[in-house]
């Protein structure tokens, strides 16, 4: 089994999701008292999610790589970035890095695509939704044609994520709003729509709607848990 490195933190939520996930998939695959062999590295989030708004990614990226080296000298054998908004930096965190990085758009989109999915909703932070980083990837790379929310959606799940999900509240008046969202975009064409931000499954799931929903930290996960027992 390969050593599974985590850079987490970005929220700790998510990353606490992470971690079950993982174990819990290398429990399925091989029984027992089995469990994925994980290292992570779990930042403080607060520093770091005032460079991200202050637009100031070269810094960011730099923050993060320093971290990637460390679980690369711990001894993990990839990485995961434990947030799709921090994939802005990954071609920089790859460039320092001599072990593979699971990018997280790549693993989203082989689930689209297994299910036939050409047209997609995205949500999650401003800078996913509307930055080039996620959205050109599943383009250029996948040939995902990618929808996102109006200005004010957008801005409603911005800080839903920030203002609520990261800091583990999860209200009912939101979950409703993203409800709204993710039906609009159906109704635009969407044949899906990804949960694009590692916090969303604290809010939505599949139970909840009946568009489909491509939650990435799961897809990330069971990603990681096959290349893991690759």
């Amino acid at each position: 089994m390969k050593t599974i490195g985590l850079l987490g933190g970005m929220s700790w939520e998510s990353t606490a999701t992470y971690y079950q996930l993982l174990n819990k998939g290398v429990k399925q695959k091989l029984g027992g008292l089995h469990s994925a062999k994980i290292i992570l590295y779990s930042i403080d989030f607060a520093p770091l999610e005032k460079l991200q708004h202050a637009g100031n990614w070269d810094e960011a990226a730099h923050f993060l790589a320093e971290k990637a080296l460390r679980l690369e000298s711990a001894g993990a054998d990839f990485i995961l970035i434990c947030t799709n908004t921090m994939h802005k930096v990954a071609p920089y965190i790859e460039e320092k890095v001599s072990i593979p990085l699971l990018h997280i758009a790549d693993a989203t989109a082989q689930a689209l695509i297994t299910q036939g999915i050409k047209k997609v909703g995205l949500l999650g932070t401003a800078f996913t939704m509307e930055d080039d980083f996620y959205k050109g990837r599943l383009y250029e790379k996948h040939g995902l044609n990618v929808l996102v929310p109006n200005d004010h959606d957008r801005q409603i799940v911005h800080q839903v994520i920030y203002q609520e999900l990261c800091q583990g509240k999860v209200t009912e008046v939101s979950k409703k709003a993203f409800l709204r969202i993710i039906d609009d975009l159906k109704a635009q064409g969407a044949e899906g729509v990804i949960l694009g931000c590692t916090e969303i499954g604290l809010l939505v799931n599949q139970s909840d709607t009946h568009v489909s929903l491509f939650d990435t930290t799961q897809i990330h996960a069971d990603f990681a848990v096959k290349t893991a027992l690759s």
